[in-house]
């Protein structure tokens, strides 16, 4: 269960008797006038191919505490003939622009009949809001301009789920995978090629187009959430991190901005069930800075220039902390991104059965959100907790 101790503890989305339940959390904090954005997928019963389309709950700011408004659901967000999935949010500061990204996915055509014929089933789709979240534009299907000419060999793909981000120079980039056919015999897919791997795509103004940005070739990587790392030479690189079945977490260092991926490796600070679990990251800049000149064992020449200059971000990620099975979210921290070794242990915010999360950075008020899935069975509800600075640094344990 959730601590008890924290006054910013809610339940936003809870199941219902009738079955209908609520599950994988996506979560903005929007900083003027502040406020939250918590969305999620209103499914029929927890599986997957009932998902029916997406709600979201707008939490403010009033007095110092966060007054939670009720459901609503974004009938726009959809395709006739389609189940709504995968909601993942990003912010355009610049335009005052929320874009609520996510799949529409055909009736009854599940991830593992796309994968088995190599017929993509599912669109790549957003929407807009440019009054916080109050109402919503018509859906845009992006799947051709997005995914391009990898279409013909792509059995299935998705976005997020979690959130997008806005790098300091405006360009918004979006985490996404898809699941490609790298061998076929007599025009149908091997099965047992076809691979899942983790890609970004972003736009440079103000999501009037959007580009395909690099892949995780090397790995096979599914659901993924990327962060800046802003360095103390006046750079910046791109992290990700990328869910994978073999026991530990893919990271993957960027200094372009997603278009390309340098390098891409097993961190073994952190772990993953056997099936493996999505999970959250996000850049924070402390307070104060000091140089944080870190040893460079095992950090690869493209990055080593960065790592001499230090970083200004930290970097915290929420997951399941069991390698066993999906329990125990935990919240890490690492205060030297650019260095796998250095994440701390987790400091458990929710005991037992724990799913899917998404972090969202209040950086004025140096206080973070955390939207994740919990109950009797990780299905149950979505909570919302908010943490601070203080708390964070009181509970994590050095690394």
């Amino acid at each position: 269960m959730a601590d008890p101790d924290s006054a910013d503890l809610v339940t936003l989305f809870q199941q219902e008797p009738s079955g209908i339940t609520y599950r994988i959390p996506a979560l903005l904090y929007i900083p003027e006038p502040p406020a939250f954005l918590a969305f999620a997928e209103k499914r029929s019963s927890p599986d997957d191919q009932d998902a029916l389309y997406l709600v979201t709950r707008r939490g403010v700011e009033k007095h110092g505490s966060i007054h939670w408004e009720d459901v609503i659901a974004l009938t726009s967000a959809k395709l006739t003939g389609h189940r709504t999935m995968n909601p993942c949010p990003v912010y355009d500061a610049q335009s005052g622009t929320i874009f609520l990204f996510f799949i529409c996915v055909r009736t009854n055509r599940s991830e593992l009949f796309q994968i088995l014929t190599g017929r993509n089933a599912a669109r790549l789709c957003y929407v807009t809001s440019s009054d916080h979240g109050k109402t919503w534009s018509q859906l845009r299907d992006l799947t051709a301009e997005v995914i391009g000419d990898d279409l013909k060999n792509c059995a299935t793909l998705a976005v997020g789920p979690g959130h997008g981000i806005q790098a300091p120079l405006g360009r918004l980039i979006v985490p996404a995978y898809l699941y490609y056919v790298h061998s076929r015999v007599c025009c149908l897919p091997v099965p047992c090629k076809t691979k899942c791997h983790s890609f970004v795509f972003y736009s440079d103004d103000h999501g009037r187009s959007w580009h395909k940005g690099s892949t995780l070739w090397n790995h096979k990587t599914c659901e993924c959430e990327v962060a800046e790392v802003a360095c103390g030479n006046n750079s910046s690189v791109l992290y990700c991190s990328a869910r994978t079945k073999e026991h530990y977490r893919v990271e993957a260092i960027s200094r372009s901005q997603g278009l390309d991926f340098a390098n891409s490796y097993f961190c073994k600070s952190l772990c993953e069930p056997p099936t493996g679990c999505q999970g959250s990251v996000v850049s924070y800049r402390p307070p104060e800075w000091k140089d944080q000149k870190q040893e460079l064992d095992g950090v690869s020449q493209s990055i080593r220039p960065l790592m001499e200059t230090g970083t200004l971000s930290w970097l915290l990620y929420s997951h399941p902390t069991s390698n066993k099975k999906r329990v125990d979210l935990g919240i890490y921290l690492n205060k030297s991104p650019l260095v796998p070794s250095r994440w701390t242990q987790p400091w458990i915010i929710n005991k037992g059965p724990s799913g899917y999360s998404d972090l969202a950075v209040c950086q004025d008020s140096h206080s973070f959100g955390c939207l994740f899935e919990c109950g009797v069975n990780a299905c149950e509800k979505i909570t919302f907790r908010r943490f601070t600075l203080e708390e964070l640094m009181k509970n994590v344990p050095d690394p």
